[in-house]
């Protein structure tokens, strides 16, 4: 992926998610597992269909069955897969191997974030002590994370930080969700308008070191 890699999380309809899309973001998030924004993958399947070419889709799962979260991932062709709960070494390395692309979740500060590779992820995404509450987290305790590989940033991102985390940290992705809603579910285009433009001009105003990032969608043709 050549293009900064700018996830905006939560996509619950079509008009968001075109929207985001069509203002530069490179990857969308759809979360399957307990949410305020938990999406079916019916509406989902309804989403990505009409999604242009090349954007990443990331199905959002929490200690969810192993075999649901693969059906799901088969299913919908996603991008990706992203591990937000406690799912063992095994369990994650087990999913990588059937859907070719795990982003494994860490709160930030835990040390097993740096051994993400053990996990099977070809990414891993930094996150705060509540994960996917948006609540931004003390960015110090993420300072030895630094140079740990593909670092997706998330927690309590917003339009007026996000130029400071990137510059700060130089992840390979920064995540968003309840930092760009009007309310839980539904995106305001002001402020996803300007936290994309916002990220998109610092990543060109900076060299980032791209980690492990093989990210063609997994070729399900193949299977």
């Amino acid at each position: 992926m050549t293009e900064p890699f700018i996830k905006i999380c939560g996509i619950t309809n079509e008009p968001d998610a075109l929207l985001s899309v069509g203002l530069g973001a490179t990857a969308l998030g759809f979360i399957f597992a307990e949410s305020r924004r938990r999406v079916t993958p019916h509406d989902a399947e309804d989403i990505i269909r009409r999604l242009p070419d090349g954007v990443f889709t990331v199905g959002v799962f929490r200690d969810q069955p192993l075999e649901d979260v693969v059906e799901i991932a088969i299913d919908l062709k996603l991008s990706a897969v992203q591990l937000h709960g406690a799912e063992s070494r095994d369990d994650c390395r087990f999913i990588a191997e059937q859907v070719g692309h795990v982003i494994k979740a860490f709160v930030a500060g835990d040390p097993e974030a740096a051994h993400f590779r053990s996990y099977g992820a070809r990414h891993f995404l930094l996150d705060g002590p509540d994960p996917g509450s948006g609540e931004l987290f003390d960015w110090r305790v993420a300072e030895s994370m630094r140079d740990a590989g593909a670092m997706i940033l998330s927690g309590g991102l917003r339009p007026q930080n996000v130029e400071h985390a990137i510059l700060t940290f130089k992840p390979f992705g920064v995540d968003v969700c309840s930092g760009v809603e009007a309310e839980a579910g539904r995106k305001d285009a002001l402020l996803l308008r300007e936290f994309i433009n916002t990220a998109r001009q610092t990543y060109q105003s900076i060299t980032v070191e791209r980690i492990n990032t093989d990210d063609e969608p997994y070729d399900w043709g193949n299977e």
